[in-house]
């Protein structure tokens, strides 16, 4: 089973998240900030990570580079979110280091296929 870091401040869209990729097969672990999700990342060793790019006391932008920079976190593939959806803003993610990129709201289909994608097709279990 492969394990998922979300790292997202707002609580409705974390849980939301949460439960929707627990009931595909997956394990999650959850951060509210840039810097928790650093230490989440290192502890956790999650298989993928879920960055929001708008995030308190460390944004997501910084906290890719941080995990990029380090050769224990630097091969987790991470997908940044974000809502604000602007012109140069997937640019802007890849160049931090994000493995690829979405938009809120989230859509689930995508968002899994993208998921999938990275973890090479053999995420879940069922």
């Amino acid at each position: 089973m492969a394990k998922i870091l979300i790292v997202e401040d707002n609580e409705m869209n974390r849980d939301m998240l949460s439960r929707r990729l627990a009931r595909r097969g997956y394990a999650v672990v959850t951060a509210v900030d840039g810097e928790q999700g650093l230490v989440a990342a290192e502890t956790e060793r999650p298989d993928l990570i879920l960055m929001d790019m708008s995030l308190p006391v460390m944004d997501g932008w910084e906290a890719t580079r941080r995990l990029k920079a380090e050769s224990a976190t630097q091969t987790i593939p991470v997908i940044g979110l974000t809502a604000h959806a602007m012109t140069g803003d997937r640019d802007k993610a890849m160049a931090a280091g994000c493995d690829d990129y979405d938009t809120k709201p989230v859509e689930l289909p995508r968002l899994l296929e993208k998921i999938e994608a990275l973890l090479g097709g053999s995420g879940t279990s069922g």
